[in-house]
């Protein structure tokens, strides 16, 4: 059995609203680099039109920061509808998730100004790796725990799943993006691999008959 100290009052909206305020800072932190990037091409006297041509590896990486920050937001307020109370180490694994959500806006400035090589798609999909590692860590941590787990409405065994999934994926996308030479943000299409897996995870377990 799982003992940990949670107060009662320890509404999980309070939580909720604080990593929502510094989900948000993050995802403006992610286009400052473009507005920076208008200001240094006018004084270059490039036309607006080559604002947009020059900048194309700023311009996708902003775009997939977005997507990533936006997706595991998503997934965080999916994960805490079914919290009613939280507790102090809850608070510090969703510490280390805040942590890995304002990294992002780094190494996506890195991905946008250097050349792509293993060493920035290795960095990249590491932040999301940590990012999934969090999410995974906060849904075991509430899944089944009676103080935490709202008991109307629990974790069920497949979001769960479909979190572990998404782990493991990102962790081999990390892994082919940092050792293998050539592959590098191509790793990263796994990800979209992750509803087919749980697909057939589903007629994996679907009892016969």
């Amino acid at each position: 059995m799982r003992v940990a100290a949670v107060s009662k009052t320890r509404n999980p909206d309070r939580l909720v609203l604080f990593t929502d305020a510094v989900v948000a800072i993050a995802l403006t932190l992610l286009v400052l680099p473009l507005v920076e990037v208008v200001t240094e091409s006018k004084a270059e006297n490039l036309t607006a039109l080559e604002v947009v041509t020059e900048h194309k590896p700023e311009i996708y990486s902003f775009l997939l920061s977005f997507v990533v920050i936006a997706n595991f937001w998503l997934g965080h307020h999916r994960v805490f509808e079914h919290v009613r109370a939280y507790t102090a180490n809850m608070m510090r694994l969703n510490l280390l998730w805040l942590l890995a959500i304002v990294i992002l806006p780094f190494p996506t400035e890195i991905v946008g100004t250097f050349e792509s090589s293993q060493f920035t798609a290795g960095f990249y999909s590491g932040t999301i790796l940590a990012l999934s590692l969090t999410q995974t860590a906060l849904t075991w941590m509430i899944r089944g725990h009676q103080e935490i787990e709202n008991p109307d409405d629990p974790v069920s065994r497949r979001e769960l799943d479909n979190s572990l999934v998404l782990t493991g994926l990102t962790l081999l996308a990390f892994l082919l993006a940092t050792f293998v030479p050539g592959v590098r943000f191509y790793a990263l299409l796994l990800l979209l691999l992750s509803p087919f897996v749980m697909r057939a995870w589903d007629l994996v377990r679907r009892p016969a008959g």
